[in-house]
């Protein structure tokens, strides 16, 4: 049985064009995921990106990648993640057993991430993994044009807050019959806590990608 990463990648980006073949640190933003997972062959067994456009098509191709081409019907702004994973899964045989998604958009990840999640996966016997990081900040609601603080008592200190995460999209794994049932996460998926700067990085649009190349930049010193 196999284990398989699906990289989702329209071309229909409407913030920042053409976003998934942008140059990001002298290679394509997709780029950055597939070479992650090639880089950790020895869980990955096969890398497939789902797509509806030419060029992505190409760069994916060039960079090592299968291509599973979406359908029209599968490309649109509201359309879920999960409908692409799944039409790749319909288009292949039938021995594959866990898929780790992996969005464009998260292009950073921490090396031993995913050897990491893999094992905590396997040793819970989970049917779903992903990765979540503590939130640090005090939200609120505008009520009446008032500010109602939503997770903290006003004066209240920062690190008094109760705990709050948020799922930062850098990794997923999911069973593929989980999947074929329209489901990424379960409720009983496993929780990966990651304290990093890279689950800050979710790009949408020019000043997320223009932090992301100052972030490799920094590293790279």
């Amino acid at each position: 049985m196999k284990t398989i990463a699906i990289i989702p990648a329209r071309g229909g980006s409407k913030r920042l064009p053409q976003k998934n073949v942008k140059m990001l640190a002298g290679i394509p933003l997709l780029a950055h995921s597939i070479l992650y997972a090639q880089a950790n062959s020895d869980i990955i067994d096969e890398i497939y990106v789902s797509t509806d456009n030419d060029e992505i098509k190409k760069q994916a191709i060039l960079f090592g990648a299968k291509v599973i081409d979406r359908p029209e019907s599968l490309s649109g702004d509201l359309e879920p993640t999960v409908t692409a994973l799944k039409n790749v899964l319909e288009q292949l045989e039938g021995d594959v057993e866990n898929v780790v998604l992996l969005q464009p958009t998260n292009p950073l990840r921490p090396d031993d991430l995913l050897k990491k999640a893999f094992k905590m996966y396997e040793q819970n016997n989970s049917d779903s993994l992903f990765t979540v990081t503590q939130n640090h900040q005090k939200f609120g609601k505008i009520v009446q044009n008032k500010f109602v603080p939503f997770n903290y008592r006003i004066g209240q200190r920062s690190q008094d807050l109760e705990p709050l995460f948020y799922e930062n999209g850098l990794l997923y794994i999911t069973k593929a019959k989980l999947i074929l049932e329209d489901k990424i996460i379960s409720e009983n998926a496993f929780t990966l806590i990651i304290d990093h700067i890279f689950a800050k990085i979710d790009i949408d649009a020019q000043d997320d990608f223009d932090y992301t190349e100052w972030i490799i930049t920094k590293n790279k010193k």
